[in-house]
């Protein structure tokens, strides 16, 4: 997970690698997970607000899950020591997930029964963190959402008015998209928020990108959701880290929850198939007019159809599940169906036809649904389906994985040492 961890807070504390091999008790009520990307000019005063306006209320612990490439962690350590609560920084050279994935690791390494998510910029309020915690036990609820849009709350320190229009366009797109899973949360595209650690299943997380409340509500949500209004403040330092791509994988990350269900997968892979048309007629039309026999050519205009529709399908319908075979493999076993079909769809309309008086039109309709539906499941099913196991690599990996968990455990005592 991590390339290594550090932990740090003023000597004698619960931070302190010697105490906490102690075994004190868990520290306090809330864990704040903070994931970092070179924000070394802001956590010295994040850190300090946090002294400043939650001790006093509940005591707290602070994860900094980093993927930075600059210094932040170890100004973390620096800061750290005038702290009275323990501070942890997991540093990990692979940002698997990005934003998202740093949060679930956080969340993973908590240790309290609330966990609250912020930013490291100060754009979120610590002195809220208290409140959003005081609001779910009040309420019973697993999930505590900070809104900038219901009565109290705003955007303000969104800058310019493009920000503001992306804001509320993903807004409206991705409620218009989950009505059920987000009624309730006027502000999905929110990075603050409390949870419950008991709320959370972890494992069946699939972050991408820097939305990770919107993962947590359409794959885990809670029973009970409740919000409380902020105001969005100015950046403290340093520059925003929302780009062009990341709203590329803010988009592919909604479509994979999209289709995270088979049905909302075979629609999607059906208009895919449709839009496959457009090449595969696009190569024919080329290949003819070059003067190219019409059957030679409509086998080679098929394979472009073909890629079209893999790429599309890859990244829109089984993102998740692609690390399951090699590339190449993959894309040969899609191949392989999706001209099987050609080969498949004769004989069946040939069948109808002569076996049950069908015409030739509603017979071509038919066998276009029996081979979609048998294309889609053919490849659900032997292209991105995990490969079984054998009970030696099984045995193979739990060992690797107790492993890893092993040298994990040791490291923040290696480095005391």
């Amino acid at each position: 997970m991590n390339s290594g961890s550090y932990e740090s807070t003023a000597p004698g504390t619960l931070g302190d690698p010697a105490v906490r091999a102690a075994e004190v008790p868990e520290p306090g009520a809330v864990t704040i997970v903070v994931p970092t990307f070179n924000e070394s000019a802001n956590v010295r005063e994040l850190l300090h607000q946090i002294t400043e306006t939650v001790p006093g209320r509940l005591p707290c612990e602070v994860v900094f899950v980093d993927d930075s490439t600059d210094d932040t962690p170890e100004v973390i350590n620096e800061a750290a020591q005038d702290c009275p609560f323990p501070v942890t920084v997991l540093h990990r050279d692979e940002p698997v997930g990005g934003l998202g994935g740093a949060v679930v690791e956080g969340i993973k390494a908590a240790t309290s029964d609330w966990v609250v998510v912020m930013d490291g910029d100060l754009q979120h309020p610590p002195s809220l963190v208290p409140d959003l915690v005081a609001t779910g036990e009040r309420s019973s609820a697993g999930l505590v959402v900070a809104s900038r849009y219901i009565k109290g709350g705003s955007r303000a320190g969104l800058a310019g008015s493009y920000r503001v229009a992306v804001s509320r366009g993903a807004t409206w797109l991705t409620k218009s998209l989950f009505p059920r899973r987000l009624h309730g949360i006027s502000d999905p595209m929110s990075g603050f928020f409390a949870i419950r650690r008991s709320a959370v299943t972890a494992d069946v997380l699939q972050p991408l990108g820097y939305k990770i409340l919107l993962e947590l509500a359409v794959r885990s949500r809670p029973r009970q959701v409740t919000e409380v209004p902020f105001v969005f403040q100015d950046r403290y330092a340093g520059e925003s880290k929302s780009t062009a791509q990341e709203g590329f994988r803010f988009l592919r990350h909604l479509m994979g929850l999209r289709t995270a269900s088979p049905l909302a997968r075979m629609i999607v892979f059906g208009l895919i198939g449709v839009t496959g048309f457009v090449p595969n007629l696009a190569g024919l039309y080329a290949l003819t007019s070059a003067g190219m026999h019409y059957v030679p050519a409509e086998i080679l205009a098929n394979q472009l159809g073909v890629a079209w529709n893999f790429l599309l399908i890859e990244h829109l319908c089984f993102r998740e599940r692609r690390k399951h075979r090699k590339g190449w493999d993959r894309i040969g076993r899609f191949a392989l169906l999706a001209n099987a079909d050609l080969l498949l769809r004769i004989p069946l309309i040939a069948l109808f036809v002569g076996e049950f008086g069908m015409g030739a039109l509603p017979a071509t309709a038919l066998a276009l649904v029996t081979t979609f539906v048998l294309r889609f499941v053919g490849t659900e099913a032997l292209v991105y389906l995990p490969r079984k196991k054998s009970r030696r690599g099984e045995r193979g990996e739990e060992e690797g994985e107790e492993r890893k968990a092993a040298e994990q455990a040791a490291e923040p005592a290696r480095r005391a040492a």
